[in-house]
């Protein structure tokens, strides 16, 4: 029997770990049923036509779809065509966005042979063995299927939860996996309970055994994988585990892979914090979830949360400079407005992390969101990704403003181009969050929000409007922009907004003159001619001081040129 594992991802550089780990436990666990289990990889951006078209090339017995917010609208409209094309082919679905809906899900698609809930691996052996005539569709727990017979939809127990030290590694052959991140699971469950996730449904939180993480994390260090991507919903909620890994990725580090983790920052205590100040730089980077800094909010979604623990703990961890921080904040809970969303804006932008993410709430089903929004008059997208339209504290209107405000910090901010300007005059508005106001009224005014702008584009605009709302500091600005643009592009073609060169050929020439002989400044130069080091690097005199920004030897954080101060 040819039983293909689907998966249709949001990306290409994106891989999906459950559709992998079905077939390894499968192999481990009913070998002599899965030798002929496939799986095949899409992404979101291929047509409908082009996936369908391979399917049937494919002429599989049973296809099963690994369902998520990102292409389940994909998948439904896959569903219509395959049996037209593959009459005899058996479908069945699994993952989050069937999983808490199974009964509707299937009435709404007969064509559908039946879902597997939660947890997959198990339901998948048993689902096997059914397949091969041992057992019956209503001894298996886990499914919700169509009972032919009785010509109706048969809701069977849920599975009991896995022992994540069952689970097999599923990374053998990593060049199905070049070029994209690879994702690792070694815990299942989360210890808190936030009204707007999943993974508070379940309340089961397990881990896998600590001594069998490392050695499989040896596994990516020895093939050198770029980066490795924790999926866990609380890495850090186990602090004795947690700091039993981080030290051996530090003590293990081979200079190229990074690790990802999603933490509670909170939760970091004073030898974690050392451990972490004590990483290569770029070894590790943070996701940390701050949502709000609203109490009445927090309080309302069930989220545990002290947010000035977390302020000094990522101030701390910014100090050391050794590690990308990305903060998220979501738009649309209950009891937060416009106004003070954009204080949560404020406080959280102060903190200054690598990224600040402005989500908007995706009300998803089975979350006890999904169950409040009628109380909380919470008008949402009917299509994935169900995406907050309004609440009782936040118009549509809101909505629309903050998703411009959205799109000038990811531009202006998130980019890392324009730090010491951003900084600048934020320091002039006060507040962060009326600085991006400004700027998404100013792009509306000039009509750029429908426009691909180039990088350079990006800083010109930038100049105009601070000619408009800052002409009384306008000189500072500049030089502060023009900082920005070499910290980060190697352009030797000077924008008319730089103004004159500040440094004189003249000087130039003298300058990498003595570096090619005696390399006083560009020490990491040596051996390089005075054309090499003059391509690779540019001067830029600051008032007094003057600047070298060098392109070959770039912060491993930020990407961006390393920056001397020298005397010409």
């Amino acid at each position: 029997m040819k039983i293909l594992l689907a998966a249709i991802n949001a990306k290409y550089i994106h891989s999906n770990l459950a559709v992998y780990s079905l077939q390894a436990y499968a192999r481990e666990n009913a070998p002599e049923l899965s030798e002929e289990i496939y799986i095949k990889e899409y992404t979101i951006n291929q047509l409908t036509d082009q996936i369908l078209m391979d399917l049937y090339k494919e002429q599989p017995d049973a296809i099963c779809f690994s369902c998520y917010i990102w292409n389940i609208t994909q998948v439904k409209e896959l569903l219509v065509e395959i049996p037209k094309i593959l009459p005899k082919t058996m479908i069945w679905l699994g993952g989050p966005e069937v999983t808490y809906h199974p009964v509707e899900m299937l009435e709404a698609y007969p064509m559908v042979r039946g879902i597997m809930k939660g947890e997959g691996e198990e339901t998948f052996v048993q689902l096997l063995h059914a397949w091969n005539g041992e057992v019956a569709y209503y001894d298996l727990d886990g499914i919700t299927y169509w009972e032919e017979a009785a010509g109706e939809v048969w809701n069977n127990p849920d599975q009991k939860t896995m022992d994540m030290n069952k689970l097999p590694f599923v990374y053998q052959d990593m060049d199905l996996f070049r070029h994209k991140i690879v994702y690792y699971e070694s815990s299942r469950g989360c210890p808190f309970s936030c009204s707007y996730c999943l993974s508070s449904v379940e309340k089961c939180l397990r881990f896998r055994d600590a001594r069998r993480v490392v050695k499989e994390l040896q596994f990516f260090i020895d093939q050198k994988v770029p980066q490795v991507k924790f999926v866990d919903r609380t890495f850090n909620c186990n602090k004795k585990r947690a700091i039993k890994i981080w030290k051996y990725i530090k003590e293990h580090d081979q200079g190229v892979t990074n690790f990802h983790f999603e933490i509670a920052a909170d939760l970091l205590d004073e030898e974690s914090l050392e451990v972490l100040e004590d990483m290569r730089p770029g070894l590790v980077q943070l996701e940390i979830g701050i949502q709000s800094t609203n109490p009445e909010t927090l309080k309302e979604i069930h989220r545990t949360m002290n947010f000035e623990k977390v302020a000094e703990r990522v101030k701390r961890i910014n100090q050391k400079g050794n590690i990308h921080q990305h903060l998220d904040l979501i738009a649309g809970l209950p009891y937060e407005n416009y106004c003070r969303f954009g204080q949560s804006f404020d406080d959280v932008f102060k903190l200054r992390p690598q990224q600040l993410q402005l989500g908007f709430l995706k009300v998803l089903k089975g979350s006890y969101m999904e169950e409040m929004a009628a109380t909380y008059k919470m008008q949402y997208q009917n299509r994935p990704p169900f995406e907050v339209l309004s609440t009782r504290w936040l118009s549509y209107k809101d909505v629309i403003r903050l998703k411009e405000v959205e799109d000038m910090v990811e531009v202006y901010y998130n980019s890392g181009m324009f730090d010491k300007t951003i900084a600048e005059l934020v320091q002039r508005m006060k507040h962060p969050f009326r600085l991006f106001e400004h700027l998404a009224d100013y792009y509306k005014e000039h009509g750029y929000q429908e426009v691909n702008h180039t990088k350079l584009a990006r800083y010109e605009i930038l100049y105009d409007f601070m000619k408009e709302v800052t002409p009384s500091k306008l000189d500072r600005l500049q030089r502060r922009l023009t900082f920005d643009l070499y910290w980060c592009e190697n352009i030797k073609n000077r924008p008319e907004f730089c103004g004159e060169p500040t440094v004189t050929k003249e000087e130039e020439n003298i300058f990498y003159k003595h570096e090619e002989e005696m390399h006083l400044f560009l020490k990491e130069f040596r051996g390089y001619d005075r054309r090499q080091m003059r391509k690779m690097t540019h001067l830029e005199r600051q008032g007094h001081q003057v600047y070298a920004f060098d392109y070959l030897h770039r912060d491993p954080i930020t990407k961006k040129a390393k920056v001397l101060e020298i005397l010409i």
